[in-house]
């Protein structure tokens, strides 16, 4: 197998990477993509609020300025967030929370994402990645962040604006020791502690909606502080997933002034566990940069 496309690229316009002007240039993007084989791909900024739109404004004037190749596509990656948050930041008295407020809302609260499909037209957004970034007012124990972050997949993979859901059971914070490793909760320890029956809602409402759903290579499949273990029973979990029926989608989730993912690595760990090369891309444009999504 060779892996040929790539859904989840951050450049140095994402909001994660403009503070320290680390993420890459689109124009170098371009260039390293093809000299690695990468055919089809595409930028996907951070949006988590809409104060990260003017990072996306910004991403979308480079990569106009690039001259950019029928097969480089021009995305966003948005963040589960609450309602209750987006209806507090609109108060104004919370600054600038680029990343949200994290916390002080209600468990249970309403889900939103920060985009529309009127930003979908104004920044000419081709596709939409979506992903659960952190918990949602729950307590930091194993069940409840379980419980909370099947809601939040469930609630993404059924969204209309999405195309493709992120890194699903990416974790990060909390449960790590010293060196930043993962051994046991919330499910590294046993990826079976999250119920099957999770699984299979999640594939079926993918599959129903006709959304994709991500092998991330950087955050879950190549990830240093993840246990081996927790490696294969994932890759086991995105098999079943594609032997139902969800159509998979690749994505780096570089963050990086270099574009230096090892894509050969991913590619022999996908084959080891069955996984075929049936992945979701999106079609070459033809003539325009305006696409089908933007007339949303």
């Amino acid at each position: 197998m060779k892996l040929v496309s790539d859904w989840h690229i951050h450049s140095r316009n994402s909001c994660d990477c403009a503070s320290t002007n680390s993420g890459v240039r689109l124009a170098e993007l371009v260039r390293e993509a093809q000299s690695k084989g990468i055919r089809d791909f595409g930028v996907t900024d951070h949006v988590h609020t809409a104060y990260s739109l003017c990072d996306i404004a910004r991403s979308r004037a480079e990569f106009l300025s690039c001259d950019p190749p029928r097969h480089f596509h021009f995305g966003v990656e948005v963040s589960c967030m609450s309602q209750w948050e987006f209806d507090e930041i609109a108060t104004g008295r919370h600054g600038n929370p680029v990343y949200g407020l994290r916390e002080g809302g209600p468990a249970g609260c309403e889900l939103a994402i920060a985009i529309t499909p009127e930003d979908i037209r104004n920044h000419q957004i081709e596709y939409v990645v979506a992903g659960t970034h952190w918990p949602m007012y729950v307590p930091l124990e194993r069940d409840p962040v379980i419980r909370d972050y099947h809601r939040q997949n469930m609630f993404l993979v059924r969204h209309p604006l999405v195309d493709i859901v992120a890194h699903p059971w990416w974790w990060m914070g909390h449960w790590k020791d010293d060196n930043g490793d993962f051994h046991g909760d919330p499910w590294f320890g046993d990826f079976r502690v999250i119920p099957r029956s999770m699984h299979n809602e999640f594939a079926a409402a993918a599959i129903e909606c006709n959304t994709a759903v991500e092998i991330n290579i950087s955050a879950n499949l190549l990830n240093p502080h993840y246990p081996e273990a927790f490696v294969r029973r994932y890759l086991e979990y995105l098999a079943e997933l594609q032997s139902q029926g969800v159509r998979l989608s690749i994505g780096s989730d570089s963050h990086a002034s270099h574009y230096d993912i090892d894509f050969e690595r991913a590619a022999k760990l996908l084959e080891s566990a069955g996984i075929a090369d049936e992945f979701w891309r999106l079609e070459p444009r033809t003539g325009s940069l305006l696409t089908s999504r933007t007339q949303i």
